[in-house]
């Protein structure tokens, strides 16, 4: 296919070639005991109380083995969430994809991906990569 203004054109069938992938996600939120719409100030403040409930260096030695690794684990989580939700650009990411669990997704010859909620699908024909300038058009 012919390149124009620097863009390769593909054509794909969404239906075909790309790949419909549902991938569970935690819920971040939930796990900071928190609501999407509170503030960064009040997600905050509850990661600083959970850190301090979970945190490794704040158990009590009566703590039974198994229990350990769980709090542990609990707090890998908390610290996993707040690194998503504590970032503006990172919360925001999360957020558009807690709206739309259900994509489809295509790699690009460059490592990239193409990628397109199901309802977004529906409305546009062009997909960019994310990473290079290669288009994709999806027909229909």
């Amino acid at each position: 296919m012919k390149a124009r203004a620097g863009l390769e054109r593909s054509h794909f069938l969404v239906s075909h070639i790309m790949a419909f992938e549902h991938i569970p996600r935690k819920d971040w939120y939930k796990i900071l005991g928190a609501e999407p719409s509170e503030s960064l100030t009040e997600l905050k403040q509850k990661y600083q109380k959970l850190v301090l409930l979970y945190h490794p260096d704040k158990q009590s030695a009566d703590v039974p083995a198994g229990e350990v690794e769980e709090r542990v684990q609990r707090f890998i989580e908390i610290d996993q969430a707040w690194k998503i939700l504590g970032n503006e650009e990172t919360k925001k990411e999360y957020d558009l994809q807690r709206r739309d669990e259900h994509y489809y997704t295509r790699s690009c010859r460059c490592g990239g991906k193409y990628t397109v909620s199901r309802n977004e699908a529906e409305e546009v024909s062009l997909v960019c990569c994310d990473t290079c300038s290669l288009v994709i058009e999806i027909l229909r």
